[in-house]
């Protein structure tokens, strides 16, 4: 085991797209970090709504407590609402992929719609659905909730130092949205991990993270910053031509990470 290598950082986004929570554990379940983008705002189609559409989303803070959800966005009061499913059930699509959410509070579809002026709903992801990962890097089975492919999306804290370096002014790893960070590698090392073992927890390593606008949109101000991603594509752009950073993850099993775990290297 290197023991030089450690979790720096664990995040969740409990609704997709909007700002994530650092934590000082994570317990991964079936469909990896519990409640990790189990939520999700829709148009009145159903379609997912981003960042990449809708910038100002990176303002709007979504803190889970227990059985509470509480979302606060610049010059609104604070509104907490009930984390339970049990609403009714719309379709809702992910990309290609069609699957079902539950309604979850008229006041927070409000509430969202009127900060983002747009007509939106708050959809929850039901406790007896299964969405399947893309089985051209998974087994059957493994399953994810509303993220865009993967459970879990880790990075190494070199790799944002390595980024950093070349950029005019730094950004911090919100930008990239991980739920893992891992300290003390080279840059990029993750990019060679096959299987990561952090405490009684296997990790498998199964495709690299093609990044979408977000990194370039400041998580402070919404304001986009397109050098990142102008400074990524010179160094991190592949045959296909897309830019990558950060690997995207399974996890086999159920357990714990936590914050200074050792991590090993196992392929």
């Amino acid at each position: 085991m290197n023991e030089a290598l450690r979790v720096s950082g664990l995040w969740r986004y409990p609704v997709k797209s909007l700002r994530g929570q650092a934590c000082e554990r994570l317990v991964i379940g079936e469909r990896g970090p519990a409640y990790d983008r189990q939520w999700m705002l829709v148009d009145m189609d159903g379609r997912f709504l981003s960042q990449r559409q809708l910038p100002q989303m990176a303002l709007i803070e979504a803190e889970l407590d227990g059985n509470a959800l509480t979302l606060r966005a610049p010059g609104r009061p604070a509104l907490t609402i009930s984390a339970a499913g049990g609403g009714a059930r719309l379709p809702v699509d992910i990309w290609s992929d069609h699957c079902e959410g539950e309604r979850v509070d008229e006041v927070a579809d409000a509430w969202l719609g009127e900060f983002l002026n747009l007509d939106c709903r708050l959809v929850r992801f039901p406790d007896d659905r299964m969405r399947q990962v893309d089985t051209r890097y998974a087994r059957t089975g493994d399953q994810v909730g509303f993220a865009d492919g993967f459970p879990l999306l880790l990075i190494s804290q070199a790799s944002l130092d390595a980024l950093n370096e070349r950029l005019s002014e730094p950004v911090d790893m919100r930008r990239f949205r991980p739920n893992l960070v891992i300290a003390g590698s080279e840059p990029h090392a993750e990019d060679s991990w096959r299987r990561v073992r952090i405490g009684a927890l296997e990790l498998e390593v199964v495709k690299p993270c093609s990044r979408c606008p977000i990194p370039g949109i400041d998580p402070d101000t919404a304001g986009k910053s397109p050098e990142v991603l102008q400074v990524l594509a010179g160094y991190r752009r592949g045959e296909d031509n897309k830019v990558y950073f950060g690997q995207n993850v399974l996890h086999r099993g159920c357990g714990e990470l936590r914050l200074g775990q050792p991590v090993e290297v196992l392929e």
